[in-house]
């Protein structure tokens, strides 16, 4: 097992110009960590106890492999998410989900989205697209720093997750599908 146990600094932002932000990040000297790949992520809970405390427990598989996910609930440091957050790799997702389904757990929501990511000093720099839009996520000490060199207003941060951004979604568009997925 290879748990990591972390606190996560994440500001997230909206964008429309992921392309611009693409070229830019080189020009910064930042190091394309892998292309563009589909992430798929499945939310865990028992009788929403996980959601009712604003804690996730979150299964993504992407194209590395599968990792278990929890995140305690979020506080702000100024603009910028901090959290608790356990990782460890899984070997069979599939397997997972039975065992904690014997425990009560069931996935409760999905989200997808395509991931490219980037590091630049110790920050790394997601560009996602998701089926109700881009966005980019700075995660790690320094994130306020590198997301202004970016050209991102830290107070313009998106404080919701993609759970509650999709929730509004799904109040102005109800019929959209009741998970964040791109169509087949």
């Amino acid at each position: 097992m290879n748990e990591q146990a972390t606190v996560e600094r994440e500001l997230k932002f909206a964008t429309d110009d992921l392309a611009g932000l693409r070229e830019r990040l080189p020009e910064l000297e930042a190091e394309r960590l892998g292309e563009s790949g589909l992430e798929e992520n499945r939310i865990l809970d028992r009788s929403n106890e996980l959601e009712e405390r604003g804690c996730i427990l979150r299964l993504r598989t992407d194209r590395q492999g599968a990792w278990l996910t929890y995140k305690g609930p979020a506080r702000f440091d100024g603009e910028v998410k901090v959290r608790e957050e356990h990782q460890t790799r899984v070997e069979d997702p599939e397997a997972l989900v039975r065992v904690l389904g014997s425990l009560g757990y069931e996935v409760v929501r999905r989200y997808q989205k395509k991931r490219e990511e980037w590091r630049l000093g110790g920050v790394t720099v997601a560009l996602d697209h998701t089926p109700i839009g881009d966005f980019a996520e700075f995660e790690g000490e320094g994130a306020e720093t590198v997301a202004r060199r970016c050209g991102f207003e830290t107070g313009s941060a998106e404080r919701r997750n993609y759970l509650q951004l999709y929730d509004d979604h799904l109040r102005e568009h109800p019929e959209s599908p009741p998970d964040m997925v791109f169509p087949v």
